[in-house]
């Protein structure tokens, strides 16, 4: 009996859903600048920008929103961001390079990661904020400064280590930051480097989802605040990073309903629904499903600046009121760094299909002119359908037309597979049309391309409307007056 379609439908807001339904701008613009080829929507990330602005009006709290810049490269999202009260947050010297160029100034800045003294040198030289991992650097910081007599530099300490209050268990290891155990040597270098360095406030950075850990983390940096001040120091910041998440899926039903039926073709309780049986870390053990499933929660009820209002609203562990309240009480910034978050909805990557033929088993493999690092979705553990554009103008497909397939790329390289999961799509593609992967803007347009075998990386097009009708430039040609319908 032949199993219905397991649909993994993209979440698409209203201007990536016009965006992606202009069907003969996409092909034109694939037709000139070739496939793979990244699309951008710049105006849309300022809206995302006054989505989390509300949440910070919402709690009556200052601070600043930093984009994580290593979530995209392209230079039209920068500069739209230039053009709003937003910061950006950079973590190597071409990206600071790259935000200066696109308009902002060093007090919007804020530099973080593993640094070189190269970086240090630029940081401090244009004013911008450094968040510091270690001791080592502090040092390595304060002795550049005073070497080549920069300017004095404001930093944040990033800490990490933080004890979940009533258990022995400590939250997700970082190699980021300084434990918490170490705060007051850290402090003690601070107090030595007072005539270079002006700490204003404190840090973390936490790969989790956990509410719970976040949580705890925050309410450490605000004691840690207290310890600053009883030392006579000032600093008015907490910095809690990133890690709010989007939301990429339209039906929280598919969700659940593609999780239960992998595990059951992984206990071989239905037919494969995997390239070779992939399950995702899911396997197989004398009937018993072991593992756990390493992929990213697609449909999410709770994301982006829901997620951090989610957050604020929260008890402290300790201290029983609203993590927002004790902020506010204390009159501390919160500064945040979205990086998938702040380009949700903000661009797509589109593919030319090649070819498609079937396997040795019958199974439809559409051959795509893109790699799996030019939308690496499936490194990400994304797992979502990308949407058809077709060549030609053709009628609807009828429901008896859905097809599954198989996504691959275009490397010498078995593993070079879109997706390893079958996908749905309405009708059987055909050369010429596009797939469209949506909402791939965070991390999976641009974070792995490379130029294996010689191909060249997707360039990139911005996207805008000008009374009602979509323009493009090219990514680089992109400025955000051009968004406001003025003439270049």
């Amino acid at each position: 009996m032949q199993q219905p379609p397991l649909y993994l439908e993209p979440r698409l807001e209203p201007l990536l859903q016009s965006a992606l339904h202009a069907t003969g701008l996409l092909h034109s613009l694939v037709d000139a600048l070739g496939s793979p080829l990244n699309v951008v929507l710049p105006e849309q990330l300022a809206e995302n920008v006054a989505r989390f602005r509300s949440v910070y009006r919402r709690h009556h709290l200052s601070g600043q929103i930093y984009f994580a810049h290593k979530a995209n490269r392209s230079s039209a999202l920068v500069r739209q961001l230039a053009a709003t009260d937003a910061g950006i947050d950079v973590a190597s010297p071409a990206e600071l390079q790259h935000a200066l160029g696109a308009g902002f100034t060093g007090e919007r800045i804020t530099a973080t990661g593993p640094k070189t003294p190269e970086f240090l040198w630029l940081a401090a030289r244009v004013g911008a904020t450094v968040n510091l991992d270690s001791r080592a650097e502090l040092e390595d910081l304060a002795g550049l400064i005073r070497k080549h007599a920069l300017p004095r530099a404001t930093v944040l300490l990033r800490l990490s280590g933080f004890r979940v209050p009533g258990t022995t268990v400590l939250s997700r290891p970082s190699r980021f930051g300084t434990d918490l155990t170490e705060l007051d040597g850290l402090l003690d270098a601070v107090e030595r480097h007072r005539d270079v360095v002006e700490l204003t406030g404190v840090a973390y950075h936490l790969d989790t989802v956990s509410l719970a850990e976040k949580a705890a983390a925050l309410e450490a940096c605000i004691a840690a605040l207290d310890e600053c001040r009883r030392r006579g120091l000032h600093p008015r910041a907490v910095d809690i990073g990133g890690g709010f998440g989007v939301n990429y899926l339209a039906d929280q039903t598919q969700w659940e309903r593609y999780t239960t039926e992998l595990s059951g073709a992984v206990l071989g309780r239905r037919p494969a629904m995997t390239w070779q049986g992939h399950g995702y870390g899911l396997r197989a053990e004398s009937g018993r499903l072991r593992g756990a499933l390493t992929v990213y929660p697609a449909h999410r009820t709770i994301a982006a600046e829901g997620y951090l209002d989610e957050l604020l609203s929260r008890q402290a562990p300790s201290m029983g009121r609203p993590l927002a309240t004790l902020l506010l009480e204390n009159l501390h910034d919160l500064h945040v760094e979205p990086g998938r978050a702040l380009v949700d909805q903000c661009g797509a990557v589109l593919a030319k299909v090649v070819e498609v033929r079937r396997t040795q088993a019958g199974e439809p493999l559409v051959r795509l002119e893109l790699n799996a690092a030019d939308a690496s979705l499936e490194q990400h553990g994304v797992l979502m359908d990308p949407l058809l554009v077709p060549r030609d103008a053709r009628p609807p497909a009828d429901a008896q037309a859905v097809v599954g397939v198989y996504l691959v790329g275009n490397l010498c390289l078995e593993s070079d597979l879109i997706s390893r999961r079958m996908v749905f799509l309405p009708e059987l593609p055909r050369s010429g049309d596009l797939l469209a992967f949506a909402n791939t803007a965070g991390y999976c347009m641009d974070f792995t391309a490379h130029h294996a075998m010689r191909r060249p990386v997707a360039r990139t097009a911005a996207l805008y409307q000008d009374s009602g009708t979509w323009r493009w430039r090219l990514d680089d040609q992109y400025w955000p007056i051009h968004a406001m319908g003025e003439n270049s």
